[in-house]
């Protein structure tokens, strides 16, 4: 199995994302050109690698990396995407209830995960897998949730990286009580906490904002935005860029190519320092794409076009860093050769631990719901033992 885009290495493909676009309704024709003309006036982003893997400055946020970081960052978000593909795998093929993809995303997540120190918190979402990696957390511990036989699968004060999240924003209110916990601490630590795009909406996301910039918490709001919350795409849950919402609040915001790893690195380093010097929070907006499903259980050729998807895989994070690699002599044919093997070993790895883990009791999931027991839960748990006896007695068959 190739450790990259299968798709994002295709110079042609088939023309159907272009047919259906010719034939689309008026309504659609409608929406997608308000998404192209909404594209056109974006305002620019921090970036510091082209698509192309071409490297640039910019003046207020730049970064000079050894070839042996460079290397530890591709390498990282090649085996994050290969951790990713497998999972996905082993949920269609039965041994995880659900998993979301963070493939398109390896670039925000490494290149903010690497900009943190030891000392440092973390409160992801449910898609980190990357930052996950990057805070030493075995990445099989990430499925345990996902297979139904934990509640989480780690310790968090063992790598500063708390549970995954699913209620969507929440975590961002935990990550500005802890930041101001750091502050009435007199620590220098900071505190980075991740939210998508869909979740910027929630009212948990806009009371952190309120209550890190008055009280100066030392966090960090890396805002991922992968351009769709589900199936709702971003101009419906702003009209304006979404690093431009920290103004409102009293701190600064900034856009950085969410595509590129260095741009990343640098401007989350440069917010992280920021918090610990005492100047408070700072807004990232990670502009990025999520090329597959929101999880397993979506379809999102329902929703989107393929000629939507195409253009961001020419964008794709993996291809701009190995190209920049390739031309400026910081890998050659043997460390790609070297991590493929690696990858592979890990594939392995991923599937062998899955499947020795035991299989979910069905029934474990009613035990914990409320402390003392409530008649409603007594009751779905009855019905749900009825429906399951009725396969042993074969007439659910």
């Amino acid at each position: 199995m190739t450790v990259e885009s299968t798709a994002a290495r295709k110079t042609t493909r088939r023309s159907s994302g272009t047919k259906r676009t010719a034939s689309a309704s008026p309504s659609t024709t409608k929406k997608t050109s308000t998404r192209a003309a909404a594209g056109a006036t974006e305002p620019e982003l921090v970036q510091l690698l082209t698509p192309e893997g071409e490297r640039v400055q910019h003046p207020d946020y730049d970064i000079d990396l050894s070839t042996e970081e460079l290397r530890g960052l591709y390498r990282d978000m090649v085996l994050t995407r290969r951790f990713d593909s497998e999972a996905t795998s082993l949920q269609r093929q039965g041994e995880l209830g659900l998993w979301a993809s963070l493939l398109g995303q390896e670039a925000a997540q490494i290149g903010s995960g690497r900009a943190l120190r030891d000392d440092d918190y973390v409160f992801p979402t449910y898609r980190e897998h990357g930052v996950a990696w990057c805070r030493g957390v075995d990445p099989t511990n990430l499925l345990g949730m996902f297979r139904g036989v934990n509640n989480g699968g780690w310790d968090p004060n063992s790598n500063n990286f708390h549970l995954y999240t699913i209620v969507l924003g929440s975590q961002t209110l935990h990550a500005t009580g802890y930041a101001m916990g750091i502050a009435k601490d007199g620590a220098d630590s900071a505190v980075l906490a991740y939210f998508g795009d869909g979740a910027s909406s929630q009212g948990d996301v806009n009371e952190s904002f309120v209550f890190s910039a008055v009280y100066n918490a030392p966090v960090v709001f890396f805002c991922q935005n992968n351009q769709w919350a589900i199936s709702e795409p971003i101009e419906k849950q702003t009209r304006v860029p979404l690093y431009q919402r920290a103004r409102g609040f009293g701190f600064p915001g900034v856009r950085v190519d969410g595509n590129d790893v260095l741009a990343c690195l640098a401007v989350t380093r440069s917010a992280l320092e920021r918090a610990r010097r005492g100047e408070g929070p700072t807004l990232i907006e990670a502009f990025t794409y999520r090329m597959a499903a929101h999880t397993t259980s979506d379809d999102p050729t329902r929703y989107r076009r393929d000629a939507e998807r195409e253009a961001w895989e020419a964008k794709d994070p993996i291809l701009r860093l190995r190209a920049y690699l390739e031309n400026e002599g910081h890998a050659d044919a043997a460390f790609f050769e070297e991590l493929e093997a690696e990858s592979e070993a890990l594939g392995k790895n991923v599937r062998e631990v899955v499947r020795a883990m035991p299989v979910p009791e069905h029934m474990a999931m009613f035990d914990n719901v409320y402390a003392d027991g409530h008649a409603l839960v007594d009751e779905e748990r009855a019905q749900f033992a009825a429906y399951q006896a009725s396969f042993a007695d074969g007439e659910g068959e």
